[in-house]
């Protein structure tokens, strides 16, 4: 029995990262298919397209797969159509959220999450409601060794803003319109570049004082990931680590 049981437990484990990857795959080829159609499938001419190819390479997409969302993206072979849409509301305690969609039925999508917001306590806004409260930022993840204050100083010295270090390396931020430049020079300067992205960061946060409201404030943002078509989903919730701790 012990031995069916771990395999059980291998099966259930391997399940789950299929599924994640899934899950992954599927984000990055709705991006790729989007940035082609809108700006063509070359990436050398493609800023946005080039992005979401080195995206999906950093989460082992299979170069088949990156081709042939490109050919759907241009229209060489059929595919859904799908555009990009933003969503603003607010999560529980007033949190204000933003979500990024990339669907090929607004109607279908516009009904989830506005029941989504209304299942975890919050409601779905309208445009430009949350919006002003974020700033639109560049944000490179790099892999490394380094230093706090190393990887800080080439950082600035290629145009970023700051630098957060994190468990396995560090997040580097900094302007849009510099985000492509800062995220090739920190390449050439030899750093491991593991992802790239443009965010929406919070310009006020809003405190989170009871585990009702952050344990609803979770669900609402794992309710979010679940959904394929949610692409990104930002929020300027401050949760206290003592609350976090407890509902872990």
């Amino acid at each position: 029995m012990a031995g069916h049981s771990k395999w059980a437990n291998i099966k259930h484990r391997k399940a789950v990262v299929d599924a994640r990857r899934g899950k992954l795959f599927t984000r990055a080829s709705k991006e790729i298919i989007v940035a082609a159609r809108l700006g063509g499938g070359d990436p050398d001419h493609n800023p946005r397209l080039r992005m979401a190819v080195q995206n999906a390479r950093a989460v082992s997409m299979p170069v088949d797969n990156i081709k042939r969302a490109i050919q759907r993206g241009t229209g060489e072979i059929e595919g859904a159509n799908y555009e990009d849409m933003t969503f603003e509301g607010y999560g529980p305690g007033g949190v204000a959220v933003i979500v990024e969609c990339t669907s090929e039925n607004r109607n279908r999508t516009v009904q989830e999450v506005r029941a989504t917001f209304s299942k975890y306590g919050g409601n779905l806004g309208e445009t430009n409601s949350v919006n002003w409260n974020f700033s639109r930022k560049g944000e490179v993840k790099v892999n490394t060794t380094l230093t706090e204050d190393e990887l800080f100083e080439i950082a600035v010295d290629v145009g970023a803003d700051d630098v957060m270090m994190v468990d396995d390396g560090a997040v580097i931020n900094c302007a849009v319109d510099v985000f492509g430049t800062v995220a090739h020079d920190l390449a050439q300067r030899g750093l491991d570049v593991a992802d790239k992205r443009q965010v929406n960061e919070p310009n006020n946060m809003v405190e989170i004082t009871t585990k009702e409201q952050a344990k609803l404030m979770m669900k609402l943002l794992d309710a979010f990931d679940d959904n394929d078509d949610v692409q990104n989903v930002f929020n300027n919730a401050e949760i206290d680590d003592a609350i976090v701790e407890a509902l872990a």
